[in-house]
């Protein structure tokens, strides 16, 4: 059943962010907004009360943990929330996610909407766990109607980590900053060995500029090696999608049988 509006964690934003400037100054300081104003002329109660910040961080991660702990294997979709319906890409998306989700995967997105409902939609489609991790922002737009699970986060930083915790890949659909920002976290932390065996796939047809710029530029001028390049795949259709993450979801489970891992109560 869809998650109901008001409902306890139920809100959802735009992967791109407000562009109302005045609505912004207008509202009610953010969790994130109000722990990032520069600190220069505050009173030292006001740095004191950080302390109260790490149990209330805390407390998020642990209602995410919890609400996400049982969706089993996922792949986490981002893209544009600013594209509408009848745009190709969104067919695109939920024939993606669906085809994901006929494979066992939950889908996991912002929860928005534009390419985010289109993931959302193809797993509801699919049958599939649909899951929307939302972040508290000056100007909240609604909730997609195709989550399973919707949550609310005050910070950037605690829904980043549900988006890859619970994942076995990232899909990454055309979008905008939201989306560019995913895309190369996620090449970050594979490049520094943080999570492994971890496909970063591209869908859509407006990747060869920035694929040319990486080349030209950053890898011509030795920022990036060009096995970093390598790191991100282009798919075609849903088919070579699940592809890619079958064969990577095979290489996880082998090297998570041979990693120590944390448990309850250690």
């Amino acid at each position: 059943m869809p998650v109901p509006a008001g409902g306890a964690y139920a809100c959802a934003v735009s992967d791109e962010g407000p562009t109302d400037q005045t609505a912004q100054a207008a509202s009610e300081p953010t969790l994130d907004e109000e722990l990032l104003l520069w600190l220069g002329d505050e009173p030292p109660g006001v740095r004191a009360a950080d302390a109260e910040r790490v149990r209330e961080i805390a407390a998020e991660f642990a209602r995410g943990f919890d609400a996400l702990a049982q969706i089993g294997p996922a792949v986490s979709v981002f893209g544009s929330a600013r594209t509408p319906r009848e745009h190709p890409d969104y067919a695109l998306v939920r024939e993606v996610t669906a085809c994901l989700g006929r494979g066992g995967y939950a889908i996991i997105t912002g929860g928005g909407p534009g390419l985010m409902e289109a993931a959302n939609r193809g797993a509801r489609d699919a049958g599939a766990t649909s899951v929307g991790c939302n972040i508290e922002l000056p100007r909240e737009q609604a909730l997609n109607e195709y989550l399973d699970i919707g949550l609310r986060f005050g910070h950037f930083f605690a829904r980043k980590v549900m988006f890859v915790r619970y994942a076995s890949a990232f899909v990454i659909a055309p979008g905008g900053f939201g989306t560019l920002d995913e895309l190369f976290e996620s090449l970050t932390l594979i490049q520094t060995a943080t999570i492994r065996h971890f496909p970063v796939i591209l869908i859509g047809g407006e990747w060869d500029g920035l694929l040319a710029w990486l080349r030209e530029r950053a890898l011509a001028d030795g920022r990036i090696a060009s096995g970093d390049l390598d790191l991100l795949r282009i798919a075609g259709d849903p088919d070579e999608v699940r592809e890619i993450v079958d064969a990577a979801r095979v290489h996880q489970r082998a090297q998570a049988r041979g990693q120590a891992r944390r448990t309850a109560g250690l």
